[in-house]
Parts: C-alpha cells; structure tokens; sequence
C-alpha cells in the first residue's frame, strides 16, 4: 500500500471541516519541538499522534506536546494490564495508518481506529496537527478536533519529563 501524504489530510478536512487548510512549510514539523516553532505556538498546542497496540489492537492517542501519555493510566482506561500496552513500531505506524512517524494526522487514516483524545489539549484555542507529512501541519480547535475524530476525550498524560526509562513515552527533544 502506498503511503497517504497530505493530500489524503486535505480531501479528509475538506469534506469534514470545510475551509481548513494544510500548510505545507518549509522546515520539518516531525518533533513537537519543531512544529511549534514552525508555527510560533505554545509546545503545548502541538497535538502528538501516537499508535498504541493495547492487547492486540492498534489505538492512536493524541497527546499534548508538553505531555506524556501515561500508559497506566491508559491500561485502566482499556481495562487491560499495562504489560499488554506498547508503542507501535514506525513499520506498524505506517501500515496502519498509512503516514510514516513525524506526519501522523489525527484524521485520515489506512484502517479505522479508536482515538484517545488528551483533556488538556482543551487549554488552547488553536491547536496544531500533523497533516500527513514530516512538513505539514493544519489549525483546529479542540472541539472540531472531538467532533471529526470521534475520540474519547480522558485523562491519560502527565507533565512530560526529558529521559525516562525506554518504552516510557515521556516527551524529549526529538520525540514527534
């Protein structure tokens, strides 16, 4: 299956939230980091879309930039043991969603997938999101961001710390 781009973002935003555009820019948006100076907006505007395998089955849960998912709190939220959470591989990513790491959109995607949506996203009054590409970002509110993913809006984060243990998902620079 060929990777979708932002071209896939643009078509899905055009029928679901008419007049929103793509931007395509000229530097890397891949990292929380980059996209909000990319933008010139606060880190914690910058909507993270991270793959989860929880048991057997692929759930994408969208993360604050300043934020960490914390995948206890995950695993209560699914009913399951944390022992049965991980982060999906970029090889994963990309077949299940269709965009490779760095351009992961909330919308859009190969295989339809539970969305997990951070409460605290609801802080900003624009927030900025992947759009398919290492390079591509689009503007939307929180609510539109409820209303066109169909996510479930929780508490599942904590502050984001540099380091961490690996296979934590505590943010540090070059984390997407």
């Amino acid at each position: 299956m060929p990777a979708r781009g932002p071209q896939d973002v643009q078509t899905f935003l055009e029928q679901h939230l008419p007049g929103t555009p793509v931007r395509i820019l000229d530097q890397s948006t891949a990292t929380a980091m980059e996209a909000a100076a990319a933008v010139g907006c606060p880190l914690g505007a910058i909507v993270k879309s991270l793959l989860f395998i929880a048991g057997e089955d692929p759930r994408l849960v969208l993360v604050a930039g300043d934020r960490k998912a914390d995948q206890r709190l995950l695993a209560a939220l699914w009913g399951i043991s944390r022992k049965r959470i991980r982060i999906a591989d970029p090889e994963t990513v990309l077949r299940v969603t269709g965009y490779e790491v760095g351009g992961v959109p909330p919308v859009a995607h190969a295989t339809p997938l539970e969305i997990w949506i951070d409460a605290s996203l609801a802080r900003y009054e624009t927030l900025w999101a992947a759009a398919g590409a290492r390079n591509a970002l689009f503007p939307i509110s929180f609510a539109d961001l409820v209303r066109i993913t169909g996510g479930q809006v929780a508490e599942f984060t904590a502050e984001a710390t540099a380091g961490g243990p690996p296979g934590e998902t505590a943010w540090k620079p070059g984390d997407p």
